[in-house]
């Protein structure tokens, strides 16, 4: 079941769902771009790291070489060779040194390389291979490797910190667009929802928030004019209803009383007293639908004095005027007082179960729900062929149901009647049973 629409708020889930999912998207799209980015920069000063890395093991073996070597034998000390550094002579033979395990070829072939020489035999080393000649003429090769792995397992904790920063960015940034849009949007709709709010129930109240110097502001301006025509078309069509139904009244009270005075002859046949009967009866039914119309339009236009009445009352008295034939009409309703008068309630509740009897195979069944802090529910359900159309034609007024009868004006009186004492009527459950609910306000 949903709220009356005087008492629901305006949808604002839908633009605020926007600007989060799109602050979201952006702020994930840029961290991810920063982490592309950032990983390129370390990928590059990693290697830069690796090049200067073996440069300077490379350049301290070439200075141990030279400063050792004194006749024409090159002499490389022990002291100044590490893991993976191998020394070559001019000849490409090794002198010294032991090769990373499994880069035996890969060290020889750099070892006859004449200038300085970089290599990635596989991703777990790089190696650098260093020509060199002493001051005694002899030249030699310096070949040194380095492992990647230190370098490569920075570059994963870099992209894990990036990662998880942007997915913590991501979120803080998607929940303040949340808090912000909501601060944002909250003043409208506040503005929204009073503005329908007084458009079903204060016609003359207004914002009055002066010339527009913002956007909430100007809405509030927007507002009050929108109320100003919404005002004059319902007034328009209060006028209206109130003189259709003061002409209507004259002959109407006119033809029934005919009819009446008819029926009070004693040599009338029983064909013409049938027919002046229904005569009568459908003059009665129209006088009734035009009580109604004028009771809505004063009531409106009065904006409905302070009043209450008891629901059990109201329900009795509808139940007694409701010809109700073979159908069984059960009542289980709580002692509840309900904050509008008596003849409102009445003709609010009069055309849901008249229709629910019109329909109903054997049963019609009236509770109510006083579970609602501010409204009690009452619910009319029936055993007939439900409802096939759509769920707001039957409200429409003049919309009648293939096999209903009368003028298609009581189901939309009865929501009309409702809803100006603040609750509604609407179709809750199409068939199985069909169910209608009376929204009305507690006393």
């Amino acid at each position: 079941m949903t709220l009356p629409s005087s008492t629901t708020a305006l949808p604002t889930g839908s633009f605020r769902r926007q600007l989060v999912v799109l602050t979201a998207c952006v702020t994930a799209f840029a961290m991810l771009l920063l982490t592309v980015v950032l990983q390129l920069i370390l990928a590059d000063l990693s290697r830069s790291n690796v090049d200067r890395v073996l440069e300077d093991r490379a350049d301290a073996v070439v200075s141990s070489a030279i400063s050792a070597t004194t006749g024409q034998e090159l002499v490389v000390p022990a002291a100044a060779l590490d893991v993976g550094v191998v020394v070559y002579d001019e000849l490409g033979q090794p002198v010294v040194g032991l090769p990373t395990r499994g880069l035996r070829s890969a060290y020889d072939e750099l070892g006859r390389v004449r200038s300085t020489r970089y290599d990635d035999p596989n991703k777990s080393f790089r190696l650098v291979a260093e020509p060199f000649t002493t001051t005694t003429g002899v030249r030699g090769v310096v070949v040194v490797s380095e492992r990647l792995a230190p370098y490569e397992e920075a570059e994963r904790y870099a992209l894990i910190v990036s990662l998880v920063t942007g997915l913590l960015a991501t979120a803080a940034a998607a929940s303040l667009a949340a808090w912000v849009s909501s601060r944002a949007l909250r003043p409208v709709a506040t503005l929204t929802s009073t503005a329908a709010d007084w458009s079903e129930h204060d016609l003359s109240r207004r914002f009055g928030l002066g010339p527009p110097t913002n956007e909430i502001t100007a809405l509030a301006a927007v507002l009050d004019t929108l109320l100003d025509k919404v005002s004059a078309a319902i007034r328009g069509e209060q006028r209206l209803t109130s003189e259709l139904a003061h002409e209507l009244r004259t002959p109407l009270t006119a033809v029934l009383g005919a009819a009446d005075l008819s029926l009070m002859q004693d040599d009338l046949s029983p064909q013409a007293r049938e027919n002046l009967e229904e005569v009568a009866a459908c003059a009665r039914r129209m006088s009734t639908t035009i009580t109604t119309m004028l009771d809505l339009a004063r009531s409106e236009s009065a904006m409905l004095d302070a009043a209450s009445c008891e629901l059990t009352e109201v329900v009795a008295e509808v139940v007694e005027a409701v010809p109700a034939g073979d159908v069984r009409i059960e009542v289980e309703l709580p002692d509840q007082r309900i904050g509008a008068p008596h003849a409102i309630v009445h003709r609010a509740l009069a055309p849901v179960v008249e229709n629910a009897v019109r329909f109903a195979r054997s049963r019609v069944r009236i509770s109510s729900d006083t579970s609602h802090p501010s409204f009690v529910l009452v619910t009319v359900d029936d055993d007939g062929p439900g409802v096939s159309s759509g769920v707001d034609d039957i409200f429409v007024p003049g919309a009648t149901s293939s096999g209903g009868s009368g003028a298609g004006l009581g189901l939309a009186i009865a929501r009309r009647m409702a809803r100006s004492i603040g609750g509604d009527v609407e179709l809750a459950q199409p068939q199985d049973p069909t169910r209608f609910v009376i929204w009305l306000p507690r006393a």
